[in-house]
């Protein structure tokens, strides 16, 4: 989608309910601080890292695969083993990430001048956009259309509202974990990442009573008019991919594990390979994990694709708690040179560019950061002039 397109959509109602305009957006975001498209790429085009955040406009993923399916939003599927190792091997550099941090709506420091439109207009369409939402007309979507399809009684109407009052308290929890600082290591990004996805997995505890409540209340009528909706939903999204057809597709770039970069450039010894032997086991582990938990092809209602979704999110924490802990001893058991090594392994995979390469010469990246901190480029300008904003 054309930087131009992407500007028109954003300035019309409910633009961001629009999945391909969502993953045009991150994918300019994501490349704005690396000069181009990044290994670590889902297949359908869009990322699953934006600098620190991980799974960007997650709430709206979520819900859009509930609602209306695979088949109007496939990106909720695109998650998976790529990500994690994404977060293992983080594609950005110290440089790249500092410059997301004034982005962030925990960041307390100094802003960098809006580029282009207004500095109002353009903070509105920041880093914290993606992180979630606690506003009604966009968490309670699309209730109304729900109710103008249905036309529901008096009980059922209150078990739309509650429906919607469940739905608004389910985006502020997923908006809740969103980092308040840069994760710079392997540990610190895969904490992260553990916590936005349990505040999805909390979302949705919050979310399923009160859709089974809702629908299960609807006569065979009423759920046939949910059917229609969902069809004529599909219908507008011309440009969806097929149904649920991404869950475990990934590129042969990104699930190679970097053996010899990391023999290569952190040095491990005999004492540390152990625990980097751990670490590769944990790894494949959860790759498996996550191959055995493709959504059911029998989810035809909005309740049991929100329970599809549970078991995906719950098959990702397991995943991610399988590689925490040995990722965690094998970090600590490095040095400081090391730990600076190993976390370059992920941006010099981008392009063939280390860390220390780009401190120019045998400067560790570690103290290097020290010197530097808080000092990144303006990469909300980058994105703000990347859509047309």
């Amino acid at each position: 989608m054309a930087s131009r397109q992407i500007s028109t959509a954003l300035r019309q109602p409910g633009g961001l309910r629009n999945p391909m305009t969502r993953a045009a957006i991150t994918t300019a975001a994501a490349g704005a601080a690396m000069g181009g498209v990044g290994w670590w790429r889902h297949p359908n085009g869009g990322y699953g890292w934006v600098g620190p955040i991980f799974w960007p406009y997650a709430y709206y993923d979520l819900y859009d695969y509930a609602w209306w399916g695979g088949g109007y939003d496939p990106y909720f599927w695109d998650y998976g083993y790529g990500d994690l190792y994404a977060g293992l091997f983080g594609p950005y550099d110290y440089d790249a990430l500092s410059g997301y941090a004034y982005y962030l709506p925990g960041y307390a420091g100094p802003r960098p001048p809006a580029t282009g439109r207004s500095r109002a207009t353009a903070q509105t369409t920041t880093l914290a956009d993606m992180c979630g939402s606690d506003r009604s007309d966009i968490a309670g979507f699309p209730i109304e259309q729900f109710r103008s399809a249905i036309q529901p009684n008096a009980e059922q109407s209150t078990a739309l509202d509650d429906l919607a009052s469940a739905s608004q308290k389910a985006s502020a929890t997923i908006l809740n974990s969103c980092p308040k600082d840069v994760p710079l290591t392997a540990p610190s990004r895969l904490a992260a990442m553990q916590q936005r996805l349990q505040a999805m997995r909390d979302a949705v505890g919050i979310l399923q009573p009160a859709l089974e409540r809702f629908y299960g209340l609807l006569s065979d009528d009423q759920k046939a008019k949910v059917t229609a909706l969902v069809a004529d939903q599909h219908r507008g999204q011309h440009e969806a991919t097929a149904d649920n057809g991404n869950c475990n597709m990934a590129q042969p770039t990104t699930i190679a594990w970097p053996g010899d970069i990391i023999e290569r450039n952190v040095k491990p010894t005999d004492a540390q390979r152990a625990s980097l032997d751990a670490l590769r086991d944990a790894a494949t582990k959860a790759e498996d994990t996550l191959k055995s938990s493709c959504p059911p092809t029998d989810a035809r209602t909005p309740p049991a694709r929100l329970a599809a979704v549970g078991a995906r999110l719950d098959s990702m924490l397991q995943a991610i708690g399988t590689v925490r802990p040995a990722v965690d001893t094998f970090y600590s058991a490095l040095s400081d040179e090391q730990k600076a090594a190993f976390d370059a392994v992920g941006p010099e995979r981008d392009g063939g560019r280390s860390a220390m390469a780009a401190a120019g010469g045998d400067e560790p990246p570690r103290s290097r950061h020290r010197r530097h901190h808080h000092h990144g480029p303006n990469v909300g300008g980058m994105i703000f002039r990347m859509i047309g904003l």
